[in-house]
């Protein structure tokens, strides 16, 4: 069964459904960078960015900080991801959670200038691409009564995190890094299909998006 999950999170990555051609040069780059976990996907924080998620700043997290340079948002399950920022804290409990089904959460944080050491991928957008991502991504939260996004009453990885509650659910067959690949195939960006491993996702990108940048 092993084997066969992985053969088909293989074919996932390479069946890319063709797009609607969008023939604006590209202007905006947003990143994918391989976490302890899975894939983060890091938008920077510019005039598109920064206003559509503003009301973070009243959950806690500091985008107005002088600093700040990326957003960084990874989508996952409520249990796992909370409890486990490294393999270290890997509970078979919290994995088999994740396996049959949890409720999603986003973690979000903001950081600097990048290292250079640091391995990233870089996705070339249209301007029409990246304002439907950043718009798909904020829609991708739950927001409470005051309009706020839902802040999940956890600790986080770093000082300046957090976990909200987000729509949809995980499971074994919608992972953190399928949810990577939808995020960019609704922005216009031809992608893999299935994109469930971490494997997926880069074989995905080189197929689709690394002569792109």
């Amino acid at each position: 069964m092993p084997a066969c999950f992985v053969i088909a999170a293989l074919i996932g990555a390479v069946w890319a459904p063709g797009v609607a051609q969008d023939r604006a040069m590209p202007t905006r780059d947003v990143l994918l960078i391989h976490g302890p976990i899975h894939y983060d996907l890091l938008i920077p924080l510019d005039d598109i960015s920064r206003p559509r998620f503003a009301a973070l700043e009243a959950r806690g997290v500091p985008l107005s900080h002088p600093d700040a340079r990326w957003l960084v948002i990874g989508w996952g399950a409520r249990k796992f991801y909370t409890e486990t920022p490294t393999y270290r804290e890997l509970k078979p409990g919290n994995v088999w959670r994740g396996v049959i089904g949890d409720d999603a959460v986003l973690r979000i944080d903001v950081i600097g200038p990048i290292d250079r050491q640091i391995k990233r991928r870089s996705v070339a957008m249209t301007e029409r691409q990246y304002r439907t991502l950043v718009d798909n991504v904020w829609s991708e939260l739950t927001l409470g009564p005051d309009g706020l996004p839902e802040r999940v009453g956890v600790t986080g990885y770093t000082t300046t995190d957090g976990f909200f509650a987000a729509k949809g659910r995980f499971s074994i067959l919608r992972t953190c890094n399928v949810w990577i690949g939808d995020q960019l195939r609704a922005a216009g960006l031809r992608f893999g299909r299935w994109t469930p491993l971490p494997l997926s996702v880069s074989l995905s990108y080189q197929l689709y998006q690394s002569d792109h940048r």
